[in-house]
């Protein structure tokens, strides 16, 4: 008796993970993450490739090539949000050629720690600059691609110099050492 309700509720268990959504068995089944070192530790990054599958992409590929490696965070603005992804030094890429991403509203809020493609006022035009929000910011909810979420180090980005004004151009930026891609298989 035992052993047919083992067998039994087992074929159930299969049955209804094979029967989840095609999203949440790759969520499942992988998670990507971006460990970003600061020269004050370790920010982890979980992306969402089934929310923002083009920004997801564009920022693994600039991961991979080490574009922001050694890029500064060039605004942080205090109670906001602190951006980086501009390249002040030569990078070895010619980012200008990047083409324009188009843009993926989603269901993930700008809350504390979200990650964000940086764009101008045009909708459809992020390329390579990103932002983590430090509170949240419900005014860029489905105006701005959201892509990750920090998972742990949020505490570094607010230790992140800021800017004096209210655009927070910072003078003397804190960079980014390395960013480097994680996968890591979930349970």
């Amino acid at each position: 008796m035992n052993r047919r309700l083992f067998i039994g509720g087992s074929l159930g268990l299969c049955a209804g993970v094979a029967m989840l959504p095609a999203a949440f068995k790759g969520v499942m089944a992988q998670r990507d993450i971006i460990e970003m070192q600061l020269e004050s530790g370790t920010v982890s990054i979980r992306l969402f490739p089934d929310l923002a599958p083009g920004h997801v992409e564009r920022i693994k590929s600039l991961v991979q090539a080490k574009f922001y490696d050694g890029m500064p965070f060039n605004r942080v603005i205090e109670g906001f949000m602190a951006q980086t992804g501009d390249p002040i030094k030569d990078t070895g890429l010619d980012y200008t050629k990047l083409p324009a991403l188009a843009a993926e509203f989603n269901r993930l809020p700008f809350e504390r720690g979200t990650v964000g493609m940086a764009r101008s006022r045009h909708p459809h035009s992020a390329r390579h600059q990103f932002f983590i929000t430090s509170a949240r910011a419900g005014f860029l909810d489905q105006n701005y691609t959201a892509f990750g979420k920090v998972t742990s180090g949020i505490e570094l980005i607010d230790q992140l110099r800021r800017g004096a004004s209210d655009i927070g151009t910072v003078v003397n930026p804190d960079v980014i050492k390395s960013m480097r891609l994680v996968s890591v298989r979930a349970v």
